[in-house]
C-alpha cells in the first residue's frame, strides 16, 4: 500500500507525516524535521514541467482542463521516479511520502498511482499564510499569476491556486479530507477516521492546541474575500460583514 500526503504548506502536514512514520509507515529516506522527503529538487523541476499545461486566463483563475487528458510527459515521470526512488524500491509494505509541492502535481500523481490512498490535509487559510513558505511565489514553479509586492497577498493567491488545483482535479477512488485542526483538537476521534481509510492502527503523536487559531494573534493581513467559499466549505469561520468575490484585499 503506497500513501501520499496532499496539502499545501504550512497546512500542518508535518503532523500526519510524523505520525505515519511513528505507526511503522515508510515515509522515504532522508526525511526533514517536517517530515518531507528529500531531496526536492526533482519534484520541484516536476512541478515547473506540469505547470507548462497550466493557462492562467484572468485575475485568480487558471485552466487546468489540459492536467486531465493531455499526455503526460517522459521528463515528468523521471522526475516523481527519481524524487520517489527511495519509497518505490522499498521494500516495506506499507509505504509513502509527503511534501507539499506534491500539491502543485496533484492531478499527475494521481493519475501515474490512481491506487495509492490520497490523504487531503487542509488548515485554515489565515493560519497557512502567517509562515513564510517556498511555495508562496508560484512563479519559482512557472505558475503565473497576478503580480504583487504584497507578500500576503502572495500567500494568499498561492493558498488559492492551490485549493483550486485540488478541487478541479478527478478525484481519487481512496481519498480523504481531513482539517488540521480536528486532528488537534479531536485526535482519537481523527486518528479513528484515518484507521479506517487506512486499515491499519495509526500512533499518537503529542499535538499542541496552540497551534490552532493563530491567526487570532497575528498582526499581518491573512483574510482575503477569495478564501470565503473555501472557508465556508470547510467550517471555519468568516469575519463579519466579509464578501465573497473580489480577488484582492
Amino acid at each position: 500500500m503506497m500513501i501520499s500526503v496532499i496539502g499545501r504548506g504550512h497546512s500542518g502536514t508535518r503532523a500526519i507525516s510524523h505520525t505515519l512514520s511513528a505507526s511503522g509507515v515508510f515515509m522515504g529516506a532522508p526525511l526533514n524535521r517536517s517530515g518531507d522527503l528529500l531531496p526536492p529538487d526533482d519534484m520541484y523541476e516536476a512541478c515547473r514541467v506540469m505547470a507548462r499545461q497550466v493557462t492562467w486566463t484572468r485575475g485568480l483563475h487558471w485552466d487546468f482542463s489540459e492536467l486531465r487528458h493531455g499526455a503526460i510527459p517522459a521528463e515528468f515521470s523521471r522526475l516523481v521516479h527519481s524524487y520517489l526512488r527511495s519509497v518505490l524500491e522499498s521494500p516495506a509494505e506499507i509505504k509513502g511520502w509527503k511534501i507539499p509541492e506534491t500539491t502543485l502535481v496533484f492531478p499527475w500523481i494521481h493519475r501515474m498511482f490512481p491506487e495509492m490512498k490520497y490523504i487531503f490535509w487542509i488548515r485554515n487559510p489565515r493560519d497557512c499564510i502567517a509562515g513564510e513558505h517556498v511555495t508562496d511565489d508560484l512563479r519559482k514553479f512557472g505558475i503565473a499569476y497576478p503580480p504583487t509586492e504584497d507578500e500576503r497577498l502572495r500567500r494568499a493567491v498561492s493558498w488559492k491556486y492551490q485549493y483550486d488545483l485540488v478541487k478541479a482535479s478527478a478525484r481519487p477512488v481512496q481519498w480523504i479530507e481531513v482539517r488540521f485542526e480536528d486532528f488537534v483538537l479531536r485526535q482519537e476521534e481523527t486518528l479513528t477516521r484515518l484507521e479506517a481509510f487506512l486499515g491499519i492502527k495509526l500512533a499518537r503523536i503529542p499535538v499542541r492546541p496552540d497551534a490552532v487559531g493563530r491567526w487570532k494573534t497575528d498582526t499581518g493581513v491573512n483574510y482575503f474575500d477569495f478564501f470565503a467559499p473555501a472557508m465556508k466549505a470547510y467550517g471555519y469561520e468568516i469575519p463579519e460583514g466579509a464578501g465573497e468575490g473580489r480577488e484582492h484585499a
